[in-house]
């Protein structure tokens, strides 16, 4: 199979990187405005079975025109490309997977899903890591409990070593985690899809030695379409961002005091945006080139009968390759994802998310395979 990846950040390389790996992918492709810009571990395939493509994936013909002839388009690019990679994949009756990022656009996506099915293609957004494995997650506990009271699901990205105040490196974009941080989260409230505070309803989990104990609290798109998919069949479900303790008491105070804003302000007669001045500022404090991440994740899901099952994953950067935690569960979930459409694994035609299409137990399997353990258990 061949295959087109748009994007050749840090998540498209990761998604390239595994696709290489694998025997039954007879070619790669890297499609970016500067696809030069690959991280090393990917540098030694160019000119044998990866090809880099300079592309504008706003220029809607030259983006048809790459995707021909390949099995399937994995698309890392931002999410506001996602609604016209989708439709330009079913005009080349291509499959295609995206990361997803915005709820809104994923509901914009849904609508195609005629055209896709009469083109016997398959379109699959959100297929990153959250939202992503734990839709995926979610969906089988509440298929194996029956009658579902409660799902909660808890993912951060976090570094192994961490460092005062804020305890946390930047492990993707600043801009998208402080988007989080500010947008109200979807859950469901006795089985209604309702709307909850960014940063509210702390807790705390406790994960294995080295991690020890965590802060959970809301956060906005990490289910993107669960609640509307199982609302008045699930009483209760909810995503929360885990940090290491004293997170919250920092970045809410911050964001009350507007630092996070993104109305203009005029400083020294010169209009600013307070949140690009902000990331400005701590993004040299929170860029951590050598530093190492990991990923934790819990999802548990509680039946009205009293059966419940939960999974769990910890898992570590790749130091051998430079390949970031963030970038393996997230990467990885999108390659697994591709090659299932590619080669047939993935069944249903038309757009679903991955919750509705991708088999859960081939999927847990592909991830074991990379080293992405995902244990079921308390």
């Amino acid at each position: 199979m061949r295959m087109l990846v748009l994007g050749a950040g840090l998540q498209g390389s990761a998604c390239a990187y595994d696709l290489l790996r694998q025997p039954g992918v007879e070619r790669v492709t890297i499609a970016d405005l500067r696809p030069e810009r690959i991280p090393a571990f990917l540098k030694p395939s160019v000119g044998k079975r990866l090809t880099l493509l300079t592309l504008d994936v706003q220029d809607g013909a030259a983006l048809r025109t790459a995707m021909a002839g390949n099995s399937g388009v994995l698309n890392a690019a931002p999410y506001y490309f996602n609604l016209e990679v989708a439709h330009a994949a079913i005009d080349a009756s291509v499959h295609c997977a995206d990361l997803g990022g915005n709820t809104e656009i994923v509901f914009q996506q849904r609508k195609l899903d005629a055209e896709a099915r009469q083109r016997s293609v398959s379109v699959i957004p959100d297929c990153g890591l959250a939202p992503g494995m734990v839709n995926v997650l979610a969906a089988e506990g509440i298929r194996r409990v029956g009658d579902a009271e409660a799902v909660k699901i808890y993912v951060g990205g976090l570094p192994q070593h961490p460092e005062p105040p804020l305890n946390y490196q930047i492990v993707y974009s600043l801009e998208g985690a402080l988007d989080y941080y500010t947008t109200p989260s979807w859950v469901l409230r006795d089985g209604r899809p309702t709307r909850v505070d960014a940063l509210s309803e702390l807790e705390h989990v406790t994960f294995p030695p080295p991690v020890g104990e965590l802060e959970a609290f809301h956060t906005g798109g990490g289910i993107s379409t669960l609640p509307w998919t199982y609302q008045g069949r699930v009483r209760t479900m909810e995503y929360k961002t885990l940090r290491y303790p004293g997170h919250v008491a920092i970045m809410r105070p911050i964001r009350e005091l507007g630092l996070l804003d993104l109305t203009p302000v005029k400083v020294k007669g010169k209009e600013v945006v307070p949140r690009d001045a902000f990331i400005a500022s701590v993004s040299p404090r929170l860029t951590k080139p050598d530093g190492r991440d990991l990923v934790a994740l819990r999802v548990e899901v509680r039946g009205r009968n009293g059966k419940s099952v939960a999974w769990q994953l910890l898992d570590y950067s790749d130091e051998a390759h430079g390949i970031s935690a963030m970038m393996r569960t997230t990467g990885y979930s999108l390659a697994i994802t591709g090659i299932m459409q590619a080669d047939g694994r993935v069944t249903t035609h038309g757009v679903h998310t991955p919750d509705e299409a991708v088999p859960f137990g081939e999927y847990v399997t592909e991830l074991a395979k990379r080293g992405v353990e995902i244990r079921e258990g308390p």
